[in-house]
């Protein structure tokens, strides 16, 4: 913490902080998502009504780290919770989704060997959609507004393209 640290508000996930009076901060949990790609290369998709943007967002799976959890056991989790799913998981990279006003770090994990393995959904979890699409496509709807995503979608989109021209 800083020398001169304020808080403003402390919840749940977040807590607001000022910083030496004039830097505003959010302190978050970080979060993982998962790239999982089936054998005609798309990528596995959740759609999902966000408050927060007012939308249906089409996003990786994904979700915060609840404590004590490793990335790796969250990612696993979120899969299973989300898709039911579990895979072999790869870290493929991690980073600071708005490092300008907040700490979240979000790990990006690579699910192969996909096999069932289905946890229960949460209650923030209800109406989601499980959708399998060619990443080059989530890309486009990215890129001419008619898909609402996230860091997290554009991530794991990028780096499906990218194996699927590995496998190639």
């Amino acid at each position: 913490m800083s020398s001169d640290t304020r808080v403003i508000y402390d919840g749940h996930i977040v807590r607001l902080e000022v910083l030496d009076g004039k830097w505003e901060v959010v302190r978050h949990d970080d979060a993982v998502a998962v790239l999982a790609l089936n054998e005609h290369g798309e990528m596995l998709l959740v759609r999902q009504q966000r408050r927060a943007v007012g939308r249906v967002t089409l996003e990786a799976p994904a979700g915060l780290i609840d404590g004590g959890e490793t990335p790796e056991a969250a990612a696993r989790r979120e899969l299973q919770e989300e898709a039911g799913l579990d895979g072999d998981m790869t870290l493929l990279t991690h980073f600071y989704s708005s490092p300008g006003f907040c700490d979240e770090a979000l790990h990006v994990f690579e699910a192969t060997n996909l096999r069932p393995s289905k946890l229960p959904h949460d209650e923030d979890e209800e109406g989601l959609e499980v959708v399998w699409q060619p990443p080059a496509q989530v890309l486009a709807g990215l890129r001419d507004g008619s898909v609402a995503g996230s860091a997290s979608t554009v991530t794991a989109a990028l780096f499906a393209l990218q194996r699927l021209a590995e496998r190639a």
